[in-house]
């Protein structure tokens, strides 16, 4: 048999089994670019975040990835909750309301974060996940999200007061002085540069129970627990960016979620 040949059939075989990828997102480059004005930062964070209708209430989620028409937002597991894995819709920045569909269910086991796809031929604009920022006490951070308690968009300023070396239940690490609400949960984190660094999850003193316990089972000592409850708390973006790594889905171009709803045109609601 002619070698060439032989060539060719290998050849051919090696790229019928090219390796499954993680879900890609829009990973940026180092900061180069100049800090955001704080208005410049408010229409960013108005442009990335959705409200994520749950059931009877909502959070919010970050629009991270376009494939086609497929967008892909990432939330809060516990925003998810409520819908029961079925009733999920995502209002746009735009004010338009798309049917949506969970995405690899149970794949953040341990973290609270989770993910939606709708389906949208309009064009949104999607955050940057930095894969290398390391936050640090003491920086300034802006938080954004729909609070339950309103009906509009909430934008709040604030920094970083605490950075646990280890996580909280939840995969809660960043303590940060932003005023969060119910609602915004699901929202980003921004750095000065317009990056995402956290995934808001839980705000200031909380209602239920006592949700300062580490991953181990143990708990902060009291002192530190007075210091914790004062602060809203988020899960680090690197925290999804490792798991996400190791997610298997389907390799490029195929749609993750077969049973994503058409719809001919989306609801307005204004």
């Amino acid at each position: 048999m002619d070698w060439r040949f032989l060539m060719l059939i290998t050849c051919i075989g090696n790229c019928l089994m090219l390796p499954v990828q993680a879900l890609p997102v829009n990973i940026s480059a180092p900061a180069t670019s100049q800090r955001r004005d704080v208005a410049s930062l408010q229409q960013l964070a108005k442009a990335i975040t959705v409200k994520v209708l749950s059931g009877d209430t909502w959070g919010s989620g970050i629009l991270i990835r376009r494939q086609g028409q497929v967008y892909t937002v990432l939330t809060n597991d516990h925003v998810l909750t409520p819908g029961g894995g079925k009733s999920y819709r995502i209002q746009t920045p735009d004010g338009r309301i798309y049917s949506a569909a969970v995405l690899g269910a149970d794949k953040f086991p341990g973290n609270d974060l989770g993910l939606l796809q709708f389906r949208s031929a309009a064009t949104y604009r999607l955050a940057s996940l930095r894969a290398d920022s390391t936050p640090a006490v003491g920086d300034e951070v802006f938080a954004a999200g729909f609070p339950v308690e309103t009906t509009g968009f909430s934008f709040t300023t604030g920094q970083i007061s605490l950075l646990l070396d280890r996580a909280l239940e939840g995969g809660y690490q960043i303590g940060y002085t932003n005023d969060i609400q119910k609602g915004m949960s699901g929202g980003p984190v921004l750095n000065r540069w317009g990056e995402v660094v956290g995934i808001n999850a839980m705000h200031a003193y909380p209602l239920w129970g006592n949700p300062y316990v580490f991953k181990d089972g143990s708990v902060p000592s009291a002192a530190m627990q007075q210091q914790m409850i004062q602060l809203s708390w988020a899960v680090p973006v690197q925290t999804f960016l490792e798991l996400n790594g190791r997610m298997v889905v389907a390799p490029h171009p195929v749609i993750l979620e077969p049973k994503l709803p058409r719809l001919p045109e989306p609801t307005l609601l204004w």
